[in-house]
């Protein structure tokens, strides 16, 4: 039985956070992976995992700047790891590998990375890492995993999709109510993106191509998410300027920051992003494949790897005629949208079920690497 300690030393996307919440709540489905969770930042990881009653280990606030709160926490680590014998140590990402990865391989304790972002190679964070290097590199998207040789050039990846649990049944009556929630008509086709408002998560490639439909059937585009940080409310006020002056304001929605996207899912009909920069792997795609929605993004990345013709659409970046003319296809037929409502759903199985997913991570686990 594989005891692993996941460590997570830095902030999160919420997606990783999501993501390790997931392999925790579902721990019962593969009981011969004993999975153990250290942080070094309080934040929605450690309360999520309490909320679940897992034991969340606490290494200590971690700063580059300051190099004793490293100690301390190579510290604290080392005392874990004596105590609790892992098998492996896996570091999500490479910040806790680079700060963290030295106190595990002087332990003599197999060592792992989980790379969930596209490497760059350049990076101080990536140069430090390479102070430790893994006995087990495990990547989120072959996308990723080729970039892993710009830090460890002579370490094969390991390709491992994220968990990514298909959400409840929505209840009956859910369409309806989201849609008169806000105010969108019965028959209208709703095109949803649910993202955070970086500028390459394709805002504003949507709203240019929404500009272009030329279509009787009624359409309606419902962008969800909240700005957190200054670049992002500046990206946001420069998307509600561009929606006004192109005489969309009638049709987009910016609902802001909403805990209910699987709702919104439910009651929209495509899914669409189009990123203008790869995404490592993409867990929203792979939510709205549950949904059955048809999902609309760029041909590069995690994406390309996710979606097929018969649940999604994959077009050049950057390219607004080519994606007015996709989203008015979709909007005007309805049978390429019942496509991918009849095959979104076992894709997303196939690729992301977090049963399957626990089940395959302990086969990477199994058997440990020699001690050092």
């Amino acid at each position: 039985m594989p005891n692993v300690l996941h460590v997570c030393a830095g902030n999160l996307f919420g997606g990783v956070e999501g993501m390790l919440i997931t392999l925790a709540r579902y721990q019962s489905t593969c009981p011969d992976l004993n999975q153990h969770f250290a942080v070094c930042f309080e934040g929605r990881l450690a309360s999520g995992l309490e909320a679940l009653q897992y034991p969340v280990h606490r290494l200590g606030a971690v700063r580059a700047s300051r190099p004793w709160t490293i100690y301390q926490a190579q510290k604290n680590l080392r005392i874990l790891i004596n105590r609790e014998r892992f098998d492996w140590v896996l570091c999500h990402s490479a910040w806790p590998l680079g700060l963290l990865g030295p106190a595990v391989t002087r332990n003599g304790t197999p060592l792992a990375l989980w790379l969930h972002d596209a490497a760059q190679g350049k990076h101080w964070v990536e140069r430090l890492a390479k102070r430790a290097k893994p006995d087990l590199a495990i990547c989120n998207s072959r996308y990723t995993a080729a970039t892993l040789p710009l830090i460890f050039p002579n370490l094969a990846p390991q390709v491992l999709y994220c968990p990514v649990p298909n959400p409840p049944t929505p209840k009956p009556g859910t369409r309806s109510q989201v849609r008169t929630s806000l105010a969108t008509p019965e028959q209208a086709v709703v095109i949803l993106i649910a993202a955070r408002f970086e500028t390459w998560k394709g805002h504003a490639p949507l709203i240019e191509a929404l500009a272009l439909l030329n279509t009787d059937t009624p359409w309606k585009c419902w962008i969800a998410g909240g700005a957190q940080r200054p670049h992002e409310q500046q990206h946001l006020d420069t998307l509600q300027r561009r929606v006004q002056e192109t005489k969309l304001s009638d049709r987009v929605q910016f609902l802001g920051h909403r805990s209910d996207v699987p709702e919104l899912m439910a009651a929209a009909d495509i899914y669409c992003q189009p990123n203008t920069a790869p995404e490592p792997f993409g867990i929203s795609f792979v939510e709205a494949l549950y949904a059955g929605l048809t999902v609309v993004t760029s041909n590069f990345g995690g994406a390309a790897e996710i979606l097929t013709p018969d649940c999604g659409v994959l077009l050049p970046p950057n390219d607004a005629p080519s994606l007015a003319r996709e989203l008015q296809s979709l909007i005007n037929n309805p049978t390429r949208r019942t496509t991918a409502e009849q095959h979104g759903p076992a894709r997303a199985t196939a690729l992301c079920d977090p049963a399957q997913q626990l089940h395959r991570l302990k086969a990477l686990l199994s058997p440990p690497s020699k001690a050092r």
